[in-house]
């Protein structure tokens, strides 16, 4: 591919991924913002960890991070507690109502994203599934 057709790719792949995602997010059922549901997914899928290493994981920064998890845990989706290694860090850890609450987001964007699927061609359907490997393994690295 030349790289105009990459910058033309990259581009067009960069726009549509972004407005898909925040076309689902719209659908999604009301609560707790993006920043907030990311951050929570990160704990389910994680599980416990200390609020700057979240913070490094969602891209933002240490206090961005501890309002968010701030508004977490006055919600009950995210416990709190000092770290025993460093008593000046904070662990945080999704409760069994944030993990319901991110299936629940999850369960509705799939659902959501299943249908506009069904809406598209045979043609288009199939190009998306071929295509798979290949968005997978731009996300593989960021994912370890």
């Amino acid at each position: 591919m030349t790289t105009s057709a990459v910058q033309d790719v990259s581009g067009r792949l960069f726009l549509a991924v972004g407005r898909l995602s925040r076309s689902l997010r719209q659908a999604g059922v009301p609560g707790p913002g993006h920043g907030a549901i990311s951050a929570l997914a990160t704990l389910v899928n994680y599980g416990q960890l200390r609020l700057g290493d979240l913070a490094a994981k969602e891209g933002v920064a240490a206090a961005t991070m501890s309002r968010i998890v701030a508004s977490l845990v006055e919600a009950g989706y995210v416990s709190r507690e000092s770290d025993p290694i460093d008593r000046r860090a904070w662990l945080a850890e999704a409760t069994e109502e944030g993990e319901r609450l991110v299936s629940g987001v999850r369960s509705t964007r799939v659902h959501e994203l299943g249908m506009r699927l069904e809406r598209l061609t045979p043609e288009h359907q199939a190009a998306l599934a071929a295509a798979l490997p290949a968005l997978e393994a731009l996300i593989a690295d960021e994912e370890r």
